[in-house]
């Protein structure tokens, strides 16, 4: 047997895995998509309240929305 006839494929497994990588990023992208998405409608609620005059709503920690799971508060 000689070595070019010898086809070597990635095979089931390598399909699986590329399978697995393609669907985290697409989990992933859209989790990143979803939070960017609230992040930018928090800071449209907060300046209009700014121009209206009132206090900026802080999110609460306790809710499903927003808290400590969204990351540290830096503003």
């Amino acid at each position: 047997m000689s070595p070019e006839s010898v086809d070597v494929t990635a095979g089931l497994g390598g399909f699986l895995a590329f399978f697995l990588l393609a669907l985290a990023l697409y989990l992933l992208m859209r989790n990143m998509n979803a939070r960017l998405r609230r992040m930018s409608y928090r800071e449209e609620q907060e300046g209009k309240a700014a121009a209206e005059g009132s206090s900026p709503v802080q999110p609460d920690s306790s809710g499903s929305k927003g808290g400590t799971q969204d990351g540290p508060n830096l503003g």
